[in-house]
């Protein structure tokens, strides 16, 4: 279970859109983690305290379902004021969250329990850029000895698809585009708090939309 954001809120009340026809996947899973900070400089070993998802039923566009967990941190369990500052996480979130393998596990039972895995469904996970999956996730699963489910391997990298589509340089000047810019070029208007897990997960979850 979970405290809906006022992101989550929002998205999930609107209705469907018509049905665009079959396609590759069932649904789609989106994630945008949030990790321990320290302003101007990068904490060793970086450790994901908030696991939020989206689940997006690739028929119709909805939002049929929300999850997120707090994770407590092992090697840096104290929070610094930038990061509570930026996140809108609390030490109480934290110190109150599970392990990085239980919310891995409940994650999985979340899909399950979603309608999401099992009876032939297809999905793929969803980010914005790469380094949830590719730099989070696996460099903290393999430095504590985790082992993560084998769809967080592949994912989709919406910004690269948003550049393709929206032309990326026009957008940021020729840098990478953030997400907040991209919800504003498609012409849609962001929703919730910036750097809050969920509602930046509801956002990219529009965006795919």
């Amino acid at each position: 279970m979970f405290a809906p954001t006022f992101a989550v809120a929002a998205a999930l009340a609107p209705p469907p859109p018509p049905p665009r026809g079959g396609g590759e996947f069932d649904h789609f899973v989106v994630v945008d983690f949030e990790a321990t900070c320290e302003r101007g400089r990068r904490i060793y070993p970086q450790e994901i305290i908030e696991f939020p998802a989206v689940l997006v039923d690739a028929a119709t566009g909805r939002l049929v379902s929300a999850f997120r967990a707090y994770v407590r941190p092992r090697h840096h369990p104290r929070l610094t004021d930038f990061c509570r500052e930026l996140t809108g996480i609390t030490q109480g979130d934290v110190d109150a969250g599970v392990g990085l393998a239980e919310a891995l596990l409940r994650h999985d039972e979340w899909l399950q329990a979603a309608g999401a895995k099992g009876g032939g469904g297809r999905f793929a996970v969803v980010t914005w850029g790469d380094a949830d999956c590719r730099t989070m996730l696996e460099q903290e699963c393999r430095f504590k000895g985790i082992a993560k489910p084998a769809y967080f391997d592949r994912w989709v990298d919406l910004r690269v698809h948003f550049e393709a589509a929206f032309g990326g340089g026009g957008v940021a000047g020729g840098r990478r585009v953030k997400l907040q810019e991209a919800v504003k070029a498609a012409g849609l208007e962001w929703s919730g708090r910036l750097h809050c897990g969920l509602d930046d997960a509801c956002n990219t979850a529009r965006l795919l939309i």
